[in-house]
């Protein structure tokens, strides 16, 4: 399994082929998700085989957003088995590293230690000083695809995944849920009277 020559792989695969409104499942994120996920493994234990294969799968969880952001963790499964065999990867492994890639699909559902750590790394910033501003990447992401919002439905919404949300790993929970509520608890402060009012006018 060459990890190195997948991982310039697909990084020039983003650059050249997301779209210019992609600012949040960038190649950036995916490094990122990349690098959380290999702490992550490390702290649960998880064997050198296994844990290249998270890499794998982290490095490409995002990569079906060439082909179309609607249901791009299909597309993502599909890049793997087309192109994983030519990185030295059996179709026992390449399977495994399919399902990872899917399990991140909101709502993210895991059943193996492997798929439970890589979508903890994926929404590992929840728990993080740097959560607005990957945040405000995201809500721009959205703006730019035709879904704006202004400040307080964008808090409206992340108060409610953020208080819905749950860590499937013991690592990222005891690394990440004091600062995850945190930040929920300064959107909460940041969302004004008008923020409530758009609660009551959502919900009704």
């Amino acid at each position: 399994m060459n990890l190195i020559n997948l991982t310039d792989f697909i990084i020039e695969k983003m650059k050249r082929e997301l779209p210019p409104t992609i600012v949040y499942h960038s190649p950036d994120h995916t490094l990122d998700v990349h690098d959380a996920a290999i702490r992550l493994a490390a702290l649960e234990g998880l064997d050198e085989h296994h844990t290249r294969l998270i890499r794998a799968a982290a490095l490409l969880h995002d990569a079906g957003i060439t082909v179309s952001f609607r249901d791009h963790e299909d597309y993502s499964a599909a890049i793997a088995q087309e192109y994983l065999p030519s990185f030295g990867f059996n179709e026992d492994e390449i399977s495994e590293v399919k399902s990872m890639i899917m399990a991140t699909k909101l709502p993210q559902l895991a059943t193996t230690l492997a798929e439970k750590i890589l979508c903890d790394a994926d929404l590992d910033y929840l728990g993080r000083p740097d959560f607005f501003v990957i945040g405000q990447k995201l809500r721009l992401e959205w703006e730019l695809s035709g879904n704006k919002l202004d400040l307080s439905e964008w808090y409206i919404i992340q108060m409610d995944f953020l208080r819905n949300h749950t860590y499937f790993t013991a690592s990222a929970a005891n690394l990440r849920n004091e600062r995850k509520w945190q930040n929920l608890k300064e959107i909460e402060q940041l969302c004004t009277s008008g923020c409530k009012y758009n609660i009551v006018k959502i919900n009704s």
